[in-house]
């Protein structure tokens, strides 16, 4: 045992010994030569991990915790949505809150371009480990720094973000979700309150109120938060950007979408090299090199089929109307299922938000599973319509 299965449990070493030694022992026996051992203690009698209370940090602005709070804020008169909560360390206070339909980095990124303009740049951001905030898989986040595109953005703002390891860690934030569960339900309740866009417009009443009955005194009167460089564009950090290599044609993709340049004479120097996609959270997308935004035209091949292009072919022009329909009947598949579109209000392609909040609805089929739209009866009966035309036809 103590070579082999030393950090095992009673049972599954039970199992193990049977199987790989033909040594048949009942779990509860081992378990009692395992605690004589020394080699197994029960849940019962193992030590609790101590979660010692942090002081507060001495100035304002040095640690701010930020979270996001899943609750049915409106409790029956609407959709559950999420509560993204902005709390200084040092003195308790609501710095911002910012109702949306889901934890999603669009909405983060607004929340916190809002809380920057009101009360300039923190030292340091303070989160759980959420994978807006962390990401162990660089390539799956941005295959050039391997941060997540919200780090990215405080990071072109010289903010920091630290990320706890357990929740007790950030309890002023986790204390605060618990206590807004409890008040804010019921104001809302009290003011009617049913929706997001009326829930974001109280919020600054709300916190106001908050802050005048439990707001602390920093121990240190020095105010720690920083005044935006005029270097640094905020508007330009709080965006989703990737990047896209131009083609000698002064071509690129991104979302299925083929973007085709200007053919100036300073678009005409960037041909092989590398431009950023800004994608914004209110549905603008620009292309840049440096500060200098590219113009450009696009050929969505989503949308490449137009009744007009069909041409006066009886044959063709059936089977295009088939191909038409089943397109029709196809949802758009650009990207709405991940967090790119969650979030933002509005988006050049008219792409549906992918929160339910937002009036998208889930449809009952397993992920990555699409509908197999040639067993579907409808497109079956549209099909055999269209051959019967054809046959007719001939």
């Amino acid at each position: 045992m103590r070579e082999h299965y030393r950090d095992f449990g009673p049972t599954l070493a039970c199992e193990k010994l049977l199987e790989r030694h033909q040594l048949a022992v009942s779990k509860e026996t081992l378990r009692n030569w395992m605690t004589q051992a020394g080699i197994w203690t029960s849940r019962r009698e193992r030590k609790r991990q101590l979660h010692q209370p942090r002081g507060r940090r001495d100035c304002f602005g040095e640690l701010v915790q930020i979270d996001g709070s899943h609750h049915w804020w409106f409790e029956n008169r609407g959709p559950k949505c999420a509560l993204l909560v902005y709390i200084d360390d040092a003195t308790g206070k609501l710095l911002h809150l910012r109702f949306a339909g889901s934890e999603n980095t669009f909405d983060y990124l607004i929340a916190t371009k809002a809380y920057l303009q009101e009360w300039g740049k923190p030292i340091s951001f303070y989160s759980d480990k959420h994978g807006i905030f962390r990401t162990t898989h660089g390539s799956e986040k941005d295959r050039t720094t391997g941060l997540t595109q919200f780090g990215r953005a405080l990071y072109e703002l010289n903010i920091d973000i630290i990320c706890a390891n357990t929740p007790q860690a950030k309890g002023r934030v986790e204390r605060a979700n618990q206590t807004l569960q409890d008040r804010l339900v019921k104001e809302l309740r009290l003011r009617g309150i049913s929706t997001i866009e009326a829930a974001n417009a109280y919020a600054a009443e709300f916190l106001a109120d908050f802050n005048a009955r439990f707001g602390k005194e920093p121990r240190n009167p020095k105010d720690m938060h920083r005044p935006l460089a005029k270097r640094e564009n905020l508007d330009g950090a709080m965006c989703r950007k990737e990047f896209r290599t131009l083609s000698q044609a002064l071509t690129l993709r991104y979302d299925k979408v083929l973007f085709i340049l200007d053919p100036s004479a300073f678009a005409r120097r960037l041909a092989g090299k590398k431009v950023v996609v800004c994608d914004y959270p209110d549905g603008r997308l620009e292309i840049m090199e440096g500060s200098t935004s590219l113009p450009y035209r696009t050929f969505d091949k989503l949308r490449s089929v137009h009744r007009s292009e069909i041409v006066e072919n009886k044959r063709l022009d059936e089977a295009l109307a088939m191909v038409a329909e089943m397109q029709a009947g196809r949802e758009q598949t650009r990207s709405q299922h991940g967090p790119r579109r969650t979030g933002q209000t509005n988006h050049m392609f008219g792409v549906p938000d992918g929160s339910q909040a937002n009036g998208y609805v889930k449809r009952g089929r397993k992920p990555g599973r699409r509908t197999d739209f040639m067993n579907d009866p409808a497109v079956i009966a549209r099909r055999e319509q269209a051959l019967a035309r054809l046959e007719a036809a001939e």
